[in-house]
């Protein structure tokens, strides 16, 4: 597995979960976000974390962002914050920008300044799940940074039991985010949490890292 480097900037619940998925998964990781409290929270979970206006152009100039492999704007709710950091960060020469969209026309507006992937989560979870209820048995790799995916399955035999048990981060480079157990969602699934056969997980990690899994699974 390759190492890359990820600047996330805006930790809130999307862009945390991000950041610390690429982080287990191998990757040195900078989170960024003015609220201390949010920044104190991933300090000791992320290779670095600053506090700082990601709206702040010379701010983003020290903390060198063309040297990261993808740039990850995850500011959620001040649409007008994640347009002027997606705008900034390209005008310094990111490499690869992934941002954050609330809407259509949001997502236009991100494209338009130069954005080289555009995220909606909401839009995005929507489609997998009726994916998923139209066909139990789809399997589906969702790009979230270059190099890093999602992947969307019905459990198989081989990844039934307590979560801890399984141990997927200790064998495979991966963590499962989500479980949908007959219809019951649950986001913050835990070690306690059991996966029985036919329930839908969603994978985080690496490609390599969910080809492997992948491989293991189709045996």
């Amino acid at each position: 597995m390759t190492r890359r480097q990820f600047a996330v900037l805006g930790l809130g619940r999307f862009g945390s979960s991000v950041a610390t998925t690429l982080f287990e998964t191998g990757h040195e990781v900078l989170g960024v976000d003015k609220d201390e409290d949010k920044v104190q929270q991933l300090a000791s979970v992320l290779t670095h974390v600053i506090e700082a206006d990601t709206t702040d152009e010379r701010a983003l100039r020290r903390i060198g962002i063309p040297n990261f492999d993808a740039v990850i704007v995850a500011i959620g709710e001040d649409i007008q914050s994640n347009i002027l950091t997606t705008l900034t960060v390209k005008e310094l020469g990111a490499q690869r920008v992934v941002a954050k969209a609330q809407n259509e026309m949001h997502e236009k507006v991100l494209f338009k300044i130069g954005a080289d992937q555009v995220i909606r989560p909401e839009r995005d979870m929507g489609i997998r799940v009726a994916r998923a209820l139209a066909d139990p048995s789809v399997l589906e790799n969702v790009p979230i940074a270059p190099g890093f995916s999602l992947l969307e399955v019905e459990a198989p035999d081989s990844l039934t039991g307590r979560l801890g048990d399984l141990r997927l981060p200790a064998r495979f480079k991966v963590n499962v985010i989500a479980t949908n157990h007959r219809g019951k969602a649950n986001l913050s699934p835990n070690a306690d949490t059991v996966i029985e056969s036919g329930d839908m997980i969603v994978i985080s990690g690496d490609n390599e890292a969910l080809d492997a899994l992948r491989r293991f699974i189709s045996k």
